[in-house]
């Protein structure tokens, strides 16, 4: 799938082709036009990095397109989609937005598509599982602004104290070295397992995978509880939780942030983590370990992987600068100078492959190899916004004392489909 990409690419380049595809005419505006563009802060230090890169790049841009100029608003993460989703009920919608979600505005027709957008060469460089994940009804709206996928962390220096030699690569594997860890370490949590409300949807659909099937079927219709999945619960319902491997707080209260502040601080032998997660334990001092995640008899099919999402809306009908921007956005440097300064991967094909040629991105290049067959979850469905919720807040039930994969799975995937049908 990669090399079809790969291909397209090179060959629109040798013919010199920079026109945008069919449909992109002149804007209805005329003479100088202000952007606005509304970004997510990254800078998990709470530095102004996400502001810099943005101003520089702004700036970048006006020098080479005279009349047109880009007003930057950058909020938090914990405020970013709110306030997007205000502007636009209030009819004030941005120009640009980069922020976690597309689907509803897409299903609103509010945003403009993909190859109204873009030139050839931008559109055809995104990695393949990235423009599926963008697609809603078979038309690309989201346009993936920054990926990562996820790996399986260890903690070095437990496994040497453990006597553990060899890297788990199955769950039978993760299970034998967490019984060691508990055994011979001072590990809290020999594996962590995160299923409280913070991002549950995201570690239930880790072990989905890599228990060989997921959130949906090969159709694209909800399929929660399968009867694998529903394997797969049973399983570290009754191999880690019940045997006390996950440590002293119950995955259903375990959040994402505490897990991975506590593989900081030298405490979790084994968890799924992102980059940036390993740049953290680094800094901290911590020894990382990473593999791609463990299935039931080997390594899993397919890894997880994420994407944040920059859009185009329709309201101000400033299609064509909207385009040009977004085509200077997705050039390989700008993709490269984010990704790089953040511990994310990047969306297209070619800074990829920078990237992964790259040494000073060395610790990026496990996850590289995993994005380009990486699962997504189905972000290009409205009703994920709310099935999403429902994982988080109930999925931990299924592996709590007393609790039943088979019916808290039964109960979310009802949900899930009666949710599906009322799109």
């Amino acid at each position: 799938m990669q090399q079809r990409f790969l291909g397209l690419t090179a060959a629109v380049a040798a013919l010199g082709m920079t026109m945008t595809l069919s449909g992109c005419g002149s804007s209805s505006a005329s003479g100088d036009v202000t952007l606005k563009l509304v970004a997510a802060d990254y800078d998990v230090a709470g530095g102004q990095s996400s502001k810099k890169y943005w101003a520089d790049l702004a700036a970048a841009f006006e020098s080479k397109n005279p009349g047109i100029k880009i007003d930057v608003q950058i909020e938090s993460w914990n405020d970013v989609d709110r306030k997007v989703a205000g502007m636009v009920k209030a009819g004030k919608a941005p120009d640009i937005a980069q922020i976690g979600a597309y689907a509803d505005y897409a299903a609103a027709d509010k945003l403009y598509s993909a190859d109204q957008l873009l030139s050839v060469p931008v559109q055809s460089n995104f990695l393949a599982p990235l423009v599926d994940a963008g697609e809603q009804r078979h038309v690309q709206y989201g346009l993936p602004f920054v990926a990562s996928t996820r790996l399986l962390f260890f903690n070095k220096k437990l496994f040497k104290a453990a006597g553990i030699k060899e890297d788990p690569k199955t769950w039978d594997d993760l299970k034998d070295d967490a019984v060691r860890l508990k055994a011979n370490t001072d590990a809290k949590y020999p594996f962590a397992l995160p299923l409280g409300p913070e991002e549950a949807q995201a570690e239930t659909m880790m072990w989905l995978l890599s228990g060989g099937d997921g959130y949906i079927d090969p159709v694209g219709k909800y399929a929660i509880d399968s009867a694998q999945n529903i394997s797969t619960f049973t399983w570290l319902k009754e191999n880690l939780v019940e045997k006390k491997l996950t440590g002293p707080v119950a995955p259903s209260k375990l959040n994402r942030k505490e897990a991975f502040a506590a593989f900081t601080r030298g405490e979790v032998g084994m968890l799924n983590g992102h980059p940036s997660l390993m740049q953290a334990a680094e800094k901290a001092g911590v020894q990382v370990g990473q593999v791609a995640l463990p299935g039931r008899n080997g390594k899993a099919n397919s890894a997880m992987g994420v994407a944040d999402w920059i859009m185009g809306f329709k309201q101000n009908g400033h299609r064509v600068e909207v385009g040009k921007f977004l085509d200077f956005v997705f050039s390989d440097k700008n993709v490269l100078d984010f990704a790089g300064q953040n511990a994310l991967l990047p969306a297209t094909v070619t800074a990829s492959e920078a990237m992964e040629k790259d040494p000073e991105h060395l610790e990026l290049r496990k996850f590289l190899h995993e994005l380009p067959t990486s699962v997504l979850p189905p972000v290009g469905k409205t009703s994920w916004a709310s099935v999403s919720e429902n994982i988080k807040g109930n999925i931990g039930k299924a592996v709590e004392p007393g609790g039943d994969p088979a019916t808290v799975l039964g109960r979310i995937g009802r949900a899930a489909t009666a949710a599906e049908n009322a799109e």
